[in-house]
């Protein structure tokens, strides 16, 4: 599958909601929880678009909440795949929120996640490179190398935290 391309445009994924109140908080805006549910299944749906097999979240790199959004509000994500490595593709997500009464719009979130694609024996297969076209892929494209490092540096001190911490309960003797 390494000789296989992709572009951009064809992980593109796009997902729409209404703000209902059983998706508040007490503050009567959407829970983040929710939201970053929200953006792990959209990015899961373009990274699927793109390996063309399933898929598994391997990391959020971020989900930086830039403003809220309210009850009544539409939310809609952008997910699309801005780099690949060898079994693992980078996707970005971008959420806007719309207030369905003036019109007006907010990118309220953005985030950056790692999937990786498994094959039929539930093991890392290789995935189709990445063209970006436009400006902003492009961009993302070319910025995805130093965060992949950045990714690779929080994985070992996350697999020290996990090893200095051990598996014993705070409870248990």
């Amino acid at each position: 599958m390494n000789d296989v391309v992709r572009y951009v445009r064809e992980s593109r994924t796009y997902k729409a909601s209404h703000v209902l109140p059983p998706d508040a908080n007490i503050h009567n805006t959407l829970f983040g929880g929710l939201l970053m549910s929200h953006i792990d299944d959209v990015a899961s749906l373009s990274a699927t678009k793109h390996a063309k097999f399933p898929v598994v979240t391997a990391s959020t790199d971020s989900v930086d909440f830039l403003h809220p959004i309210r009850v009544g509000d539409e939310v809609s994500l952008e997910a699309f795949v801005t780099w690949t490595h060898q079994t693992s593709m980078e996707i970005f997500v971008k959420v806007l929120a719309e207030d369905l009464h003036t019109g007006e719009r907010k990118v309220c979130a953005t985030s950056f996640l790692t999937f990786v694609a498994l094959g039929p024996e539930g093991k890392p297969i290789p995935v189709p490179k990445i063209i970006p076209e436009t400006e902003e892929e492009k961009f993302l494209h070319q910025s995805a190398p130093e965060r992949a490092e950045s990714r690779k540096k929080r994985r070992s001190h996350s697999r020290q935290l996990a090893e200095m911490f051990g598996t014993r309960r705070p409870w248990e003797s």
